[in-house]
């Protein structure tokens, strides 16, 4: 790879367009590029929560995800190159299987919180639809593969299981939405 990031002042931005992968340019405010941008910060609220103490096998799974989230914004960045398949997708049912064995069924919705790494979570998995409805924006119009979009739909629901898995790994309850608290 070299020094492939040895410039970071280019300029070519400055216009109001930016690069593609396949050395096209685009308006910076392209469909193509608020998907990139959505999946890039959902990465990054992935990177944040993964800085929490977390068990071996959760902080490998969200060094997983972020280097399929860095895939992702690649195969978005470069106009029918695919980096996503069914093996990936596959992979984040498996987890929310894992996940999700030992956590009692719920009765009520949940509500963001509990532990912090719970709420972060939550968070990602918000930033994640946010994502997920980008990427389904850009495909509205352009071809984006059907893992892609798969992947994001997975990843919410991992993010949303998991949140309950950190609650309950650390004997904190989840925070139930309750419909009889009164006005």
């Amino acid at each position: 790879m070299g020094h492939r990031l040895s410039k970071i002042v280019t300029r070519t931005g400055d216009g109001g367009t930016t690069g593609l992968g396949d050395g096209s340019r685009v308006a910076k405010d392209s469909a193509r590029i608020d998907a990139i941008g959505a999946v890039d910060e959902l990465n990054a609220f992935i990177g944040l929560l993964s800085v929490e103490t977390l068990s071996p096998a959760t902080t490998t799974l969200l060094s997983e995800i972020q280097h399929d989230l860095f895939d992702l914004g690649g195969e978005l960045s470069i106009p029918g190159h695919a980096a996503i398949g069914t093996s990936h997708v596959d992979r984040l049912e498996r987890a929310v299987e894992t996940l999700n064995a030992d956590l009692p069924r719920l009765k009520e919705f949940v509500l963001p919180g509990g532990t912090r790494a719970a709420a972060l979570a939550h968070i990602a998995r918000t930033v994640c639809r946010r994502a997920e409805r980008a990427v389904v924006s850009l495909a509205a119009t352009e071809p984006v593969t059907q893992p892609a979009r798969m992947y994001l739909n997975r990843l919410s629901d991992v993010l949303f299981v998991l949140a309950r898995f950190l609650n309950r790994d650390a004997s904190v309850p989840d925070v139930m939405w309750r419909r009889d608290r009164g006005a």
